[in-house]
């Protein structure tokens, strides 16, 4: 598997004065393409409540390359572009892109997991989640920190 895949339905409510997608509506997306993967992977938000940790990110910023309007059809790609080999350490991007494969935007978040109960990083990391982002699928130009 290249990357995981959804289509976007954007709502009036994604729109901005100018009539296309909004900025932070690009974030939601990805934000919630993250956790459905997660969800997929057995990585639940009930199992990160049941033993007590979560994703941080320390960085999410986001590439604008075309507008996008209500009635585009979009597809979200998601993949891992770096990641240590524990994964306690990781960077995401989502790329969205037209059905004739045209990029109009990069999302790259960089994150890691963190212990809920101390509030700092979770060391070691879950095996759950090192198991979760090993199946997660690699971008072309992939990184090992």
């Amino acid at each position: 598997m290249a990357s995981f895949i959804k289509e976007i339905s954007f709502r009036w409510s994604d729109l901005d004065p100018n009539f296309h997608v909004r900025h932070s509506a690009y974030y939601d997306f990805g934000a919630q393409h993250r956790i459905e993967i997660l969800e997929e992977l057995g990585l639940t938000l009930k199992v990160m409540q049941t033993q007590g940790f979560g994703p941080v990110l320390f960085r999410e910023e986001c590439v604008f390359r075309k507008e996008l309007k209500l009635s585009d059809k979009i597809f979200i790609h998601t993949k891992t572009s770096k990641m240590k080999a524990d994964a306690s350490r990781w960077s995401i991007i989502h790329e969205f892109k037209r059905e004739d494969d045209t990029l109009c935007a990069t999302i790259t978040v960089d994150g890691a997991w963190m212990d809920t109960k101390l509030r700092k990083l979770a060391s070691p990391t879950p095996e759950i989640a090192i198991e979760a982002l090993n199946i997660f699928p690699k971008s072309e130009d992939f990184v090992g920190l």
